[in-house]
């Protein structure tokens, strides 16, 4: 017992005396200014004009600053129909095969594109809802192999029943292991895409075995929206990112977006879109005002609602290293409850690894943007949320 107590002090206390002079010693002056007009259809104003305590913002940036929520790289916030904090980070860029993903240190700033993750999945979905509205796909509960005839060896056992809602919802039914196996290792299912399926992706989605009646069991699949990129392509005629930039991108004034292809040539469109911080704000205001922009329908109402409504028994999921809590699931965006001046506000939320975040309140008519880096680490974007930015909206 003694001898545990003598380890115990002397590997532990030296580590909680140097966290103590960490935040003892950081010295972050900072001091909250609005954030700079240019010419990118956002229009901006300060905290103080829009209701939002400055003193706690400032209080919250400070601690990102003295790294007491891990490695952030910026922090948006656009309020009622404003752009009224802009703030970036210095931090490492990201590289797969570099050591906990790290790799060049920079200072992030607003003319950076950044990686998105699994926020693309959101991206994908309002670009399935534009195609059905537009008329190339025909309804969400359409069999999937009707646009992936050329796959039509795989529509057996069961599979011929996936829809393009269960691809959006992940609810395919297909067994597949992304949350439960390391990343960096062909165990890993959407790892295996790189490393083992580059030259044909889509059959190693496909072939996986069918474990649940499709539209009843949650399984988070990346695959699938590899799939619903696909998908895109073959009803329209047009590749994945050209009809992105067409039909969502450039509506919204977005016009740096880069993305990573297979070696046959195929999207990676699970997670692999670059862009800046201020166009993933515009993708949530996009959602905030219902799918328009400006005036112009850019996205069907309709698909704002479903993507903020979970899905059948797409609740209660915990999503893991990040400290999110419970949520729901509906088409390819998160959903949560967040405690707001003694109640419960409603969050939908594009989410991608490592801590990529749209927040989307319509209740508060606010979007909150995190991007960050924390791949190998716990995200904590929620304890900034909840200490210091939410209770700083009025």
């Amino acid at each position: 017992m003694k001898k545990s107590l003598f380890y115990f002090f002397a590997l532990f206390v030296p580590f909680f005396l140097f966290e103590l002079a960490s935040c003892q010693n950081c010295d972050s002056t900072y001091t909250y200014t609005a954030p700079v007009q240019i010419d990118d259809q956002l229009e901006v104003a300060s905290l103080g004009e829009v209701g939002i305590d400055t003193n706690l913002i400032e209080k919250g940036i400070r601690k990102i600053q003295c790294g007491s929520f891990n490695a952030v790289h910026s922090v948006l916030i656009y309020k009622n129909g404003k752009l009224v904090l802009e703030e970036y980070f210095p931090g490492y860029k990201y590289q797969w095969d570099a050591p906990d993903y790290k790799g060049e240190l920079v200072q992030w700033n607003k003319e950076m594109i950044h990686p998105n993750m699994s926020v693309t999945k959101s991206y994908i979905s309002a670009l399935i809802g534009i195609a059905i509205e537009k008329g190339f796909i025909s309804q969400v509960e359409e069999p999937i192999f009707n646009y992936l005839s050329e796959y039509d060896e795989y529509r057996k056992d069961g599979k011929e029943k996936i829809t393009i809602e269960h691809l959006l919802t992940m609810s395919s039914g297909l067994a597949w292991n992304e949350w439960g196996a390391a990343h960096g290792t062909s165990a890993n299912d959407i790892d295996r895409l790189y490393f083992d399926c580059s030259d044909n992706p889509i059959p190693c989605v496909l072939e996986r075995p069918l474990v649940h009646e499709p539209g009843t069991f949650f399984t988070y699949n990346g695959g699938g929206t590899v799939m619903l990129g696909k998908i895109i392509e073959n009803a329209s005629g047009m590749q994945l990112d050209s009809f992105a930039n067409e039909y969502l991108f450039h509506p919204l004034g977005i016009d740096t977006v880069a993305w990573f292809r297979y070696n046959d040539g195929t999207f990676a469109a699970d997670g692999s879109s670059y862009c800046k911080p201020r166009d993933m704000v515009k993708i949530g205001r996009l959602f905030l005002q219902n799918g328009t922009w400006n005036g112009e329908s850019i996205l069907p109402q309709n698909w704002v609602t479903k993507s903020f409504t979970a899905y059948r028994n797409n609740k209660d999921i915990k999503i893991p290293i990040e400290d999110s809590g419970k949520n729901d699931y509906g088409y390819s965006w998160w959903l949560t409850k967040h405690k707001h001046q003694g109640k419960f506000i409603s969050f939908a939320r594009a989410n991608g690894w490592g801590g990529q975040t749209i927040f989307v309140s319509p209740e508060l008519e606010t979007v909150i943007v995190f991007t960050s880096g924390n791949y190998a680490y716990n995200s904590k974007l929620f304890k900034i949320a909840n200490k210091y930015l939410l209770p700083a909206i009025q």
